[in-house]
């Protein structure tokens, strides 16, 4: 049996299962109440797919976010021509594992995206990611020409009043968002917020008009579905693109999973021993109420496996 059937058969047996626990006798003095999945989930022990297999869960489950023949895109950080263990990246059996839940929740298609730094077709065969996407279903979407984007006007903007979007954006009924957590020269930090910036095609202008005002403003036009956190391998310094003598790689075999990609991103400052206050784009898009930088407001899960 492959991952995938029995992913599929898992989920049939829950819901049998909880089908079940809902048939009490009458009278019952003290009916069970569903508990409500957490805010935010931080799992840490274990290889990048049974940690999405057990954070996934504790949100309910990917038939929480995927419906049967819905489309899904997911966005992972392969921008640059880097393995995964290099921490520049997001890890391609990460990858894996969501789509092989999505399709057994009945997802009709699940692209992958990202509009690399470097050259398209060296980015998704160097870091394992074409392989990974292909072996598990999925389509690896094309990003790499302007063809592919459409204009928008970001509602309620002060800067980025209109991009240029990836069309998937617009079409996909369901946005998973799969950053690698790493440091970055100019925001401090490359997480679910900035991860976005993959999905626009003129991102020059982010530069040029105030990279964090922007990063912050993107998710007025669409909040992802669900952000999960890669944060096996984690490049402390020397980011995003890594590979100097300045670089620092810590094995954290981390993820942080949530709706919220506000909350994914103040845990992720932790990580660093940092506040979330000190990332400025994670402020502006708290105070636009895109999400809580509070985590003490937060019911959070903590799984180790």
């Amino acid at each position: 049996m492959d991952r995938r059937e029995f992913i599929k058969r898992f989920f049939s047996y829950s819901a049998l299962t909880a089908a079940a626990l809902t048939l009490r006798p009458a009278g019952k003095l003290f009916a069970q109440e569903r508990e409500t999945p957490p805010d935010l989930v931080a799992v840490v022990g274990e290889t990048p797919g049974r940690m999405f297999d057990a954070g996934i869960s504790a949100l309910g489950g990917m038939t929480a976010f995927v419906k049967p023949g819905q489309v899904v895109m997911i966005k992972p950080n392969i921008s640059w021509n880097s393995p995964a263990e290099r921490g520049a990246t997001t890890n391609p059996e990460l990858v894996q594992r969501i789509i092989e839940h999505c399709l057994a929740a009945g997802a009709k298609r699940v692209y992958v995206v990202d509009n690399t730094i470097n050259s398209w077709e060296s980015c998704y065969k160097t870091t394992g990611m074409e392989s990974a996407v292909k072996s598990a279903g999925g389509v690896m979407a094309p990003a790499h020409s302007s063809g592919y984007y459409q204009k928008v006007t970001i509602p309620g903007a002060k800067v980025l009043k209109t991009t240029l979007v990836h069309e998937l954006v617009l079409e996909a009924e369901v946005f998973i968002n799969v950053p690698i957590l790493k440091h970055h020269s100019t925001t401090r930090l490359t997480g679910a917020l900035k991860n976005l910036m993959g999905l626009v095609w003129d991102r020059q202008f982010y530069h040029s008009a105030g990279l964090s005002q922007c990063i912050a403003e993107f998710p007025l036009l669409r909040t992802p579905t669900l952000n999960v956190v890669d944060a096996y391998t984690v490049m402390m310094t020397g980011g995003p693109q890594g590979g100097t003598y300045r670089t620092t790689l810590e094995l954290r075999k981390m993820q942080i999973l949530s709706t919220d990609p506000v909350a994914a991103d103040a845990a992720a400052t932790r990580l660093f021993n940092w506040q979330p206050e000190e990332i400025r784009h994670l402020v502006i898009a708290s105070d636009l109420r895109l999400g809580s930088r509070n985590l003490d407001t937060l019911k959070i899960k903590r799984i180790t496996l």
